[in-house]
């Protein structure tokens, strides 16, 4: 085996509160859109088992769950897992139980907690439909900032400002279910055009009350959100964010605005940044190449002063390694590559001249033996 006392930065540890990752490559967030709508909504089961303990054996540093709503009106569909019921919360133990169990470098697990917002109530990506779905399917009323729907969308009912504070409180109830169910830390959602984004857009939020209108009160809700998790969970639990750093529409979000939300949502005790772009209009030019939002990570950890992790197209070893080395991010979250690869991880770390443990069943396997 080669020395793994002189690791490339890629598989440095990382340190958060007082969570300690074996390295900086990890899991995002990817809907798998499994869960059955009628007799177990929101419910995992064995295909989310395995999907997310591969990445445990392979040596993933951080798993981030898929989109997990908060309640039953915020998946983005009905196929969606959830946290809001204690039957979820079993589930997800089992799972979380599975990750720690299974992983040779310590994999560590968190939950992302979402809610769809407008972009609720849609059909899956391999659903032979396309669009909202609709109640005789086991679909719903979206609920958003404005009845302004996405796109094509049905149009979503505008939440109250009682409705708004159920949000705030169904984030808050969900984090301390993921505490019980085992879980390393939380991440919440406020990208991607979901409902803390969508409230965060100037080009979605047209409210006029103290939800809507300056920057100050757009952020207002993500902030509350960022307030409620952070005294749900104990106080050596990180807390990270996932923001869409651009719109990338003209009078839409852009990076300035992203690092001052990212600056306040640190002083709140947000621990890091996942820093992801677009979604909250559908008529957005976004330029996709290889590490093409990585600069938004770098501009957010350098002028918020906030630890960052980017993704995007990071596939390659030596690029990972790279983003990292250069100072634009604290850990890169790999997705695509490792959906083809699910031991990425390892092969990345031999590539880069250095080896992570394997699994003792699967040791035959590791390119130092």
């Amino acid at each position: 085996m080669r020395d793994q006392h002189r690791a490339p930065a890629l598989f440095a540890p990382l340190r958060l509160r007082d969570l300690v990752l074996a390295h900086r490559g990890w899991v995002p967030a990817m809907c798998q859109y499994s869960c059955d709508p009628v007799d177990a909504p929101g419910v995992p089961h064995d295909w989310h088992l395995v999907h997310l303990g591969q990445f445990a054996v392979g040596g993933a540093a951080l798993i981030l769950t898929e989109a997990t709503a908060v309640n039953a009106a915020g998946r983005i569909s009905p196929r969606d897992t959830g946290l809001w019921n204690d039957e979820q919360a079993t589930a997800w133990a089992r799972i979380v139980d599975f990750v720690h169990r299974s992983s040779a470098v310590g994999t560590k697990i968190g939950v992302q907690l979402a809610h769809a917002g407008r972009k609720a109530s849609t059909y899956w990506p391999f659903a032979a439909q396309r669009g909202s779905v609709p109640a005789t399917e086991h679909g719903w009323q979206a609920l958003g900032p404005t009845g302004e729907p996405f796109g094509s969308y049905a149009a979503p009912r505008a939440l109250t400002d009682e409705d708004i504070r159920a949000v705030i409180a169904d984030f808050a109830a969900a984090a301390a279910r993921a505490v019980r169910a085992g879980f390393d830390t939380v991440e919440i959602h406020g990208a991607h055009g979901y409902l803390l984004h969508q409230f965060a857009s100037p080009l979605v939020n047209t409210r006029t009350d103290a939800w809507g209108g300056d920057e100050e009160r757009r952020f207002a809700l993500t902030l509350a959100v960022v307030d409620a998790v952070r005294s749900a969970v104990p106080g050596d639990m990180p807390v990270l964010l996932r923001v869409s750093a651009t719109d990338w529409v003209e009078g839409g979000l852009d990076a300035a605005a992203a690092v001052r939300l990212a600056r306040a949502a640190a002083a709140r005790g947000v621990d890091l940044v996942d820093v992801s772009t677009g979604g909250a209009v559908p008529a957005a030019a976004i330029p996709v190449e290889p590490g093409y939002q990585v600069p938004f990570a770098r501009a957010i950890r350098e002028r918020a002063g906030v630890p960052t992790a980017a993704v995007g197209l990071i596939d390659d070893a030596a690029q990972a390694d790279r983003v990292i080395r250069d100072g634009a991010a604290d850990a890169v979250l790999v997705g695509r590559g490792a959906l083809r690869d699910p031991h990425w991880w390892q092969r990345a770390a031999h590539e880069l001249g250095t080896e992570l443990p394997w699994a003792p069943q699967y040791e035959r396997a590791a390119w130092w033996r």
